[in-house]
């Protein structure tokens, strides 16, 4: 019983997980896009705060949807976000056909 459970677990996490890095991403992009921020942009304003990210490394974290917590929220500190929203996020699943709810 324990075998079929992890084989139900497996199957179901690496696609809910790749909606979470797509959700990362759209998060970022949509918000560096309100600020007309470009990637170079954004590695300078997180050197400004002592956190050495080159563009194309933060290009294809926020392509990937993949990095840290860390880094995810020095990054919506120097965006100056200000929060996300439940709502927010439960509608990007919707949009990628996952709805969590």
């Amino acid at each position: 019983m324990s075998e079929n459970n992890d084989r139900a677990t497996n199957n179901t996490v690496p696609s809910l997980a790749a909606d979470w890095r797509q959700l990362v991403q759209r998060l970022l992009k949509a918000e560096m896009s309100k600020r007309g921020t470009k990637y170079q942009d954004l590695s300078d304003r997180l050197a400004n705060i002592g956190i050495h990210q080159s563009a194309d490394n933060l290009r294809n974290k926020v392509n990937k949807g993949i990095m840290g917590a860390d880094l995810l929220l020095q990054i919506m500190y120097v965006l100056n976000m200000r929060k996300i929203e439940r709502d927010e996020i439960t509608e990007i699943f919707a949009d990628l056909g996952s709805p969590l709810e």
